[in-house]
């Protein structure tokens, strides 16, 4: 080999090693954990903000108790140092540059507002999880590829108002729904520190995010049934509702003999029964619910002439969930032959379902193990943020067991060792995300 061959040859073998050295670098860093105590301590004091004597709290958007909330969260991000900030939508954003400015952010967080009577955990724990992050990678010196964004979504229990305004999906007539605070949406949004002049402004474009990353409390009760700590979210469930109408002839109570009557009550629930039996008899984790029923004329001494009732479904696949409503209105519709009565379907709520990214669920499956986790892939049945940026950005969510299954109540808990666990995924996952999904 000449002196030339020799230099170009050293010179691929140094644009190699270049090349290499991101992921190499990254596999040789030391193996980083969250402060498990302080990040449970700080969900002791969040849950100081609208407290409820039985334990629980109440801190619905847009109430002094959401305010006071946000405030000590605001805190703790810029204790994190993160660069914080108060978007158009009421959004908190906590900003962390990363080494390549050209990049697209890592965005990981979730909410802090809760439903009435609501509990100390969801939404919670991911929220103050990746501030954790956050503040451990500020401690430990590390500083990431990609720019990072902590977010604090608003009103995600009224409706995903958040979420939705940076994925463009918020219209105007929202704006005047008036939320449990008292406050309508607009009024809230600026009580936050929101401004709806610019609301527009918060919409990001498919792309402009690299993934989104989201812990949460499983708010089901399979992780702790069946003792694994880490719950792999393949997707949030898609969900369409109807409302049913079934109309019989009203009529005296006495005097009709039971061979003459057209009871709708009767058909109705001969039709709950067989919404039961059309979704188990289907193989798979679809579930549907008849929630609520309304029966006229109501008296005790008059045949059920009408009952109006609500029909969900909810599954991965949005095809499947049709497939099971064509199933669902044929069975209807022939007890409506067998009774004398008729059966309507009206629709009257959609949500999409919001698949995982599979690289992201390979990840938060690879940091469990490394971490000494179980691990098992389930699905969401209950809405998130997440499916909102998955409009925009791969998405990923790791689930912590849910004790009892218990969730949108006082007695909400997960336990803190599965806490801080959860938290170590989410960190270890984002630095694994930083370096081998997006190249």
């Amino acid at each position: 080999m000449n002196r030339r061959e020799f230099a170009q040859s050293t010179a691929g073998a140094i644009a190699a090693v270049a090349l290499a050295w991101p992921r190499w670098h990254h596999r040789q860093r030391p193996v980083v954990r969250v402060n498990g105590s302080r990040l449970n301590g700080h969900l002791r004091e969040l849950s100081r903000f609208g407290a409820t004597p039985d334990g629980g709290i109440n801190r619905v958007a847009y109430s002094a108790a959401d305010l006071a909330g946000r405030e000590y969260v605001i805190g703790l991000m810029e204790a994190a140092q993160l660069a914080t900030s108060v978007d158009a939508a009421g959004n908190i954003l906590g900003r962390r540059p990363g080494s390549d400015a050209g990049l697209a952010p890592l965005m990981f967080g979730s909410h802090t507002d809760s439903v009435p009577a609501g509990g100390n955990y969801d939404g919670q724990v991911g929220s103050l999880a990746a501030i954790e992050v956050a503040q451990t990678l500020a401690e430990h010196g590390i500083v990431t590829r990609h720019p990072l964004e902590v977010v604090i979504f608003q009103n995600e229990e009224g409706g995903k108002t958040g979420s939705r305004a940076i994925s463009g999906e918020v219209v105007e007539r929202e704006f005047n729904l008036v939320t449990r605070s008292g406050h309508t949406i607009g009024e809230g949004i600026g009580i936050i520190g929101g401004d709806l002049s610019r609301f527009d402004t918060v919409r990001r474009e498919p792309g402009s995010i690299a993934a989104y990353l989201e812990l949460h409390i499983e708010q089901g009760g399979v992780l702790e049934r069946e003792n694994v700590d880490i719950g792999v979210v393949e997707g949030i469930v898609g969900i369409k509702r109807w409302t049913v109408v079934v109309d019989g002839i009203a009529n005296h109570a006495g005097t009709t003999p039971m061979a003459d009557r057209r009871d709708a009550l009767l058909a109705a629930a001969r039709f709950v029964d067989a919404v039961n039996e059309v979704v188990t008899s289907v193989p798979g984790k679809q579930v549907g619910t008849v929630g609520r029923l309304e029966v006229e004329p109501g008296a005790p001494n008059v045949v059920p002439g009408r009952v109006t009732l609500t029909l969900e479904l909810r599954d991965l696949d949005m095809e499947k969930i049709d497939s099971i409503y064509e199933k669902i209105t044929t069975a209807g519709h022939r007890i409506g032959e067998r009774s004398g009565t008729t059966f309507s379907f009206d629709q009257f709520y959609v949500s999409r379902a919001a698949p995982t990214d599979e690289r992201l669920r390979r990840l938060v499956a690879q940091s469990a193990a490394e971490l000494g986790l179980s691990a098992s892939r389930m699905p969401s049945g209950a809405g998130h943020d997440a499916q909102s940026i998955a409009l925009l950005a791969p998405v990923g969510m790791i689930f912590i067991p849910s004790v009892g299954g218990i969730s949108h109540s006082p007695k909400e808990l997960s336990h803190p060792n599965d806490i801080a666990n959860g938290a170590n995924v989410l960190l270890h996952t984002l630095l694994e995300a930083d370096i081998l999904v997006l190249d």
